[in-house]
């Protein structure tokens, strides 16, 4: 996978800033080539990865850096949220859609990123916090073809 172009952004944990960074996403994945359906959903998968890196992640520790990173790759957006924070175990991760979580008011973010994206790997990084990489590909539709 060759990636085209590349860009990256570094900001404060600010839950204050998603709004901004889901408009931005927007943009990035229109001049990927998405139709509006994929930015609507790559939008979402990005509020929700960017939230949870602030939230849980960082703890809404201000002094603690997110990193947002977007490749446009020919076929695929690949988009990298690192936070600072001590990371997840994934099997920990409560299922939502146990019937015991159905009333909780959280836990779904995950859950709606690996529905929105292809792609969605959790990594731990060598130096200290948690990285997610998702990625969504282009359909043929997405890139100009006509059904």
């Amino acid at each position: 996978m060759s990636i085209s172009k590349e860009i990256e952004l570094r900001f404060c944990s600010d839950v204050g800033l998603v709004d901004l960074l889901q408009e931005f996403s927007d943009s990035v994945s229109k001049a990927a080539g998405f139709d509006a359906d994929g930015q609507y959903w790559i939008g979402l998968a990005v509020r929700e990865a960017v939230t949870n890196a602030i939230l849980h992640g960082n703890k809404e520790d201000r002094s603690k850096v997110v990193e947002l990173a977007f490749g446009i790759c020919e076929d695929r957006l690949r988009i990298v949220v690192r936070d600072q924070g001590k990371g997840i175990d994934e099997s920990k991760i409560p299922d939502p859609l146990d019937p015991k979580n159905l009333l909780k008011a959280g836990g779904r973010g995950i859950f709606f990123v690996r529905s929105f994206m292809d792609s969605v790997k959790f990594r731990s990084r060598p130096e200290g916090g948690q990285e997610l990489i998702m990625e969504k590909l282009r359909s043929q539709k997405n890139q100009g073809e006509q059904e």
